[in-house]
């Protein structure tokens, strides 16, 4: 199963299986608040060398949204981009094959130069790593960054990778044979993040 069917799915995926709610849209909005006040503690000596950028599809939003809270705590634009990593995937062959067809590439959009800031990259769910691994790979190739930091809504933890988040949302304990669907208003018409037994 790829990564992406391990994390997301309709709204109807659920029916019929075992699910528990992990956060709702209330917790969505606490949990992004909170690292939003932890990046602008860490940072709180250069905020104006500071900028976000999330990984398509669902770190995107989750980006735009940090961003929004921080403007909104220090009245601080932050610069925000969005990072395709589809070429840097180390399992992209395997997806494509056992799909029958070639990933998608949807383009990255980040309007700034990375070179010389501090970037946090913003994904929904932290796993086995690799997805995190590609995204710094693809942010590399854009510039040099002063350093890189990640904040992520979910770890559900199964790392393959040494890579562990600075900033994160929620801790859940899972087991490989879950999966954790994050669904957001601007992906997925509406919030919401499940565990579901597969």
């Amino acid at each position: 199963m790829s990564a992406g069917a391990r994390r997301h799915g309709p709204a109807n995926a659920a029916q019929g299986r075992n699910y528990s709610e992990i956060l709702s849209g209330d917790g969505i909005d606490r949990s992004l608040r909170r690292i939003a006040h932890e990046i602008l503690e860490r940072n709180a000596s250069s905020l104006e060398g500071l900028a976000l950028v999330g990984v398509l599809t669902r770190g995107a939003p989750l980006a735009r949204r940090i961003a929004e809270n921080v403007r909104h705590f220090e009245g601080l634009k932050v610069p925000v981009g969005a990072l395709d990593i589809t070429l840097h995937r180390d399992d992209r062959e395997t997806r494509g094959t056992q799909r029958g067809e070639y990933p998608e590439v949807r383009g990255s959009h980040i309007p700034f130069d990375v070179t010389g800031k501090t970037v946090v990259l913003v994904d929904d769910v932290l796993y086995t790593g690799r997805t995190a691994r590609a995204a710094m790979d693809a942010l590399l190739e854009l510039g040099r960054p002063a350093a890189i930091r990640l904040a992520i809504l979910v770890d559900r933890g199964h790392r393959e990778l040494p890579i562990r988040a600075d900033h994160v949302g929620k801790n859940v304990p899972t087991s490989r044979e879950e999966s954790v669907r994050v669904r957001l208003v601007e992906t997925d018409g509406e919030d919401g993040v499940i565990r579901v037994a597969v």
